[in-house]
């Protein structure tokens, strides 16, 4: 059986200050797309992180965008983290 798909969304964007997680501008935010798994979005994250490193403002996220959809797929475990 394959791997339940697991979808996973790449963005970022410039942050407001380097310790917060508002965006200067949300409408400018840098979609770097919708991965079937962790793995292929943590290498897009990554990429995006590594080609961005001299601004420091400028911060990506992975959001696990199947928890957000089927959020009782987890079996009431929403503490867990990775």
């Amino acid at each position: 059986m394959p791997d339940k798909q697991l979808l996973h969304l790449v963005f970022g964007g410039q942050l407001v200050r380097p310790d917060s997680t508002e965006f200067v501008d949300p409408n400018k935010l840098h979609i770097v797309g919708i991965f079937p798994n962790y793995d292929s979005a943590y290498k897009a994250w990554r990429g995006a992180t590594g080609a961005t490193i001299d601004d420091a403002h400028m911060r990506y996220f992975i959001v696990h965008m199947h928890k957000l959809m089927d959020p009782g797929a987890e079996g009431g475990d929403h503490g867990h983290h990775h």
